[in-house]
């Protein structure tokens, strides 16, 4: 069996609203932004993309499970699920490769219950307040994982 190219770009809650909710703190950027930049960094390196936003728990963890047969590695951006979501942790926990946590904001410069991250437990390297960008520098990381 060929080993999967495909990085999945997973997104929690209210991130569909990404470019219209509070501009002020996550930008005007879209989800179709994300997903272009991460499949530019992706496509230069050899990899595929596959990005997918819910705001449901159980249908992220259905894709983290999804994801153990058909993707090489996950960025993922689990919105408020980052902070309460053991489920989540455990799916991530069952994945074998690498896994970078994104958040647009710095949460640490926000309400302290966004200071604890359930993910972080989990992921190989964490970005937070670097606007959309970051989850473009975590597909880039997951592809220097994955190349080395």
């Amino acid at each position: 069996m060929t080993p999967s190219k495909t990085i999945y770009i997973l997104n929690g809650p209210n991130l569909n609203l990404l470019g219209q909710r509070q501009p002020e703190i996550y930008g005007t950027n879209t989800l179709a932004d994300v997903e272009r930049n991460c499949a530019a960094v992706a496509t230069e390196k050899g990899f595929d993309v596959r990005l997918f936003q819910s705001n449901h728990e159980g249908v992220l963890i259905d894709t983290i499970h999804e994801a153990r047969q058909k993707a090489c590695g996950i960025v993922i951006n689990a919105g408020a699920f980052t902070h309460t979501s053991v489920a989540i942790l455990d799916a991530l926990n069952t994945f074998e490769g690498p896994v970078m946590e994104c958040h647009i904001s710095n949460v640490h410069k926000r309400e302290v219950f966004r200071h604890h991250s359930y993910i972080s437990l989990r992921a190989d390297g964490v970005l937070v307040g670097l606007g959309v960008e970051g989850y473009a520098l975590a597909t880039r990381r997951i592809c220097s994982i994955l190349s080395a």
